[in-house]
């Protein structure tokens, strides 16, 4: 017997570090993102595969593979790659959430493609994917406080109680500008979350 390897429509990657003392930083929004896209389709993100974990779900009338790569920041190109040759993902079809220094708290952007922005995570998918035209939603997560503070330090600190305020909408419109982005392309996505 033959068995069929499921199709999946989109590989959607929320990037963040794993474990417990890492949840609440700035650098895992894109996991809160991914948590709530699950929460709303009605599936988990808990499947140990590809150096990660993930849940499918159907989302906008798509299946979908969302995955939080397990190897830190910094190598999240490996899971990427993994599961997008296992399921032979176009890149258009890659969908990377992430967290931005250079958005104020509560932003969200929208690209179809562009650089890594120095952004690690990025960096690394760019790299295992010898491309960087997949689309992305960048929530912002605020500049550091000034410009001798240690970039490490600062994304992988926790958002301050008034911060977190302003957080909550913004993963809620990443989400939405997820299926947006889906369903009807980077542009329309663009334009509806751009600056929100």
């Amino acid at each position: 017997m033959i068995f069929k390897k499921p199709t999946i429509d989109w590989l959607i990657v929320g990037l963040g570090n794993p474990g417990r003392e890492y949840e609440k930083t700035r650098h895992n929004v894109g996991f809160r993102a991914a948590e709530l896209l699950a929460k709303q389709a009605g599936c988990k993100i808990d499947r140990a595969k590809f150096r990660g974990l993930t849940g499918t779900c159907t989302l906008a009338g798509q299946k979908v593979l969302l995955l939080k790569p397990e190897t830190f920041m910094n190598a999240s190109g490996e899971a990427v790659q993994l599961a997008a040759m296992f399921y032979r993902i176009p890149i258009s079809r890659i969908l990377v959430i992430s967290d931005d220094i250079s958005l104020p708290v509560g932003r969200i952007r929208v690209r179809a493609e562009g650089s890594a922005g120095g952004h690690n995570g990025l960096k690394s998918i760019i790299a295992h994917l010898g491309s960087q035209e997949f689309p992305r939603v960048r929530i912002g997560v605020g500049a550091k406080p000034h410009p001798d503070y240690d970039l490490a330090d600062w994304v992988l600190s926790n958002f301050s109680p008034e911060e977190e305020k302003e957080l909550a909408p913004a993963v809620e419109h990443a989400a939405a500008a997820v299926l947006e982005l889906i369903q009807n392309g980077p542009q329309s996505a663009a334009g509806k979350f751009n600056g929100k």
